[in-house]
């Protein structure tokens, strides 16, 4: 019988240092504020254009949330599959950048 499949984030795990996870975590609690205060502005019938601001607002946040995520990635994970003679992180790293200039 095959193997059942797996998502991607099952198969590796990267160890973060608390003060790192700690970060990530209250810039993402702060993204999901931002998100709950997009839909409290549809619900109110908030105008289209305070909205959009809020929506592109949201937006930089998350992509500066994937900045800093993918800048440790590259000087820990990557740099240590290199220097253990991984190349195939490479592609995945491609395959990563790939997925965020959609």
């Amino acid at each position: 019988m095959p193997e059942p499949k797996r998502c991607s984030c099952c198969e590796k795990h990267t160890l973060r240092a608390q003060e790192e996870k700690k970060k990530l975590l209250n810039r993402l609690r702060r993204i999901e504020g931002q998100v709950r205060g997009l839909q409290a502005m549809v619900e109110a019938d908030a105008y289209c254009n305070d909205v959009l601001t809020q929506s592109a607002a949201v937006n930089a946040a998350i992509n500066a949330f994937n900045r800093d995520l993918l800048a440790n990635h590259i000087r820990t994970c990557v740099a240590h599959d290199i220097r253990a003679g991984d190349d195939k992180v490479i592609d995945e790293l491609v395959a990563t950048l790939q997925k965020l200039m959609k």
